[in-house]
């Protein structure tokens, strides 16, 4: 069993870059899929942006693509993600989960992921 543990948030500006973190304990790290969420109060939770076991393969949603660059360092066990040109309505709680199932592509599906972290924070002032 996985946990989670993000870093990094904060209250910025628009424009302004933040990276996050997500330090993971616990055995065999590099067999989870990794997925970034988010969740604006009022809001559903959605997707944002998650990475395959090795990083090879990625996929963002369309709201963070070009802006938002997600990766993984397996010998760390931690994964990132790098949010710059930052918005307004980037403003949410930000979750990693961790996916162990093996599937042919990754899912923006919050249900398949079955390991949370506990949230942070990010704040992005006009």
């Amino acid at each position: 069993q996985v946990q989670l543990v993000e870093s990094g948030g904060g209250l910025v500006q628009a424009g302004d870059s933040l990276r996050l973190s997500c330090a993971a304990s616990g055995p065999l790290f590099s067999r989870y899929a990794v997925g970034w969420f988010r969740q604006a109060p009022g809001r559903e939770r959605e997707f944002v942006s998650a990475i395959s076991r090795s990083g090879d393969i990625t996929t963002y949603a369309d709201s963070v693509k070009g802006r938002f660059t997600i990766s993984r360092d397996n010998a760390k066990n931690t994964v990132y993600l790098q949010m710059d040109s930052l918005k307004p309505e980037d403003t949410a709680v930000y979750y990693c989960a961790a996916d162990q199932r093996t599937r042919a592509v990754l899912s923006r599906n919050k249900e398949n992921y079955g390991y949370w972290g506990q949230g942070i924070q990010v704040t992005v002032s006009s």
